[in-house]
């Protein structure tokens, strides 16, 4: 059966917020037009985010992202890469996204969330 070894680089810890995504885009400027697809981020960590959409989307695009942690009154605005998806069902998929050039001084951010809402 093997071992359930987690393979990420960061601790992941579980978030619910739901964003809309409107735009993807590679890095040469190609675009994809999306109709507002709702998704619902269910984790992040100091190196990614994951979430749950009905939409399909492509791999190795990037979008802009908006988040905001708990009750923070500050958004954390940043790119980030679609680098994975996993089929949940027939019309849900998790995908799994890189942060790309996201700031140190957010991973303060994060680890502080994470510290507060989920470490004992």
């Amino acid at each position: 059966m093997g071992n359930n070894i987690e393979k990420r680089r960061e601790k992941r810890v579980p978030v619910y917020i739901e964003l809309e995504l409107s735009s993807l885009f590679k890095q040469d400027n190609e675009r994809v037009e999306l109709d507002n697809a709702p998704i619902e981020l269910t984790d992040i960590s100091k190196s990614g985010i994951g979430f749950v959409t009905k939409s399909k989307l492509p791999l190795g695009y990037y979008f802009n992202a908006k988040l905001n942690l708990g009750d923070s009154p500050s958004a954390l605005y940043c790119v980030v890469k679609i680098i994975r998806e996993q089929i949940i069902d027939d019309v849900t998929t998790k995908y799994g996204c890189e942060f790309i050039g996201f700031p140190s001084i957010l991973n303060y951010i994060i680890e502080d969330y994470q510290k507060k809402n989920f470490d004992d």
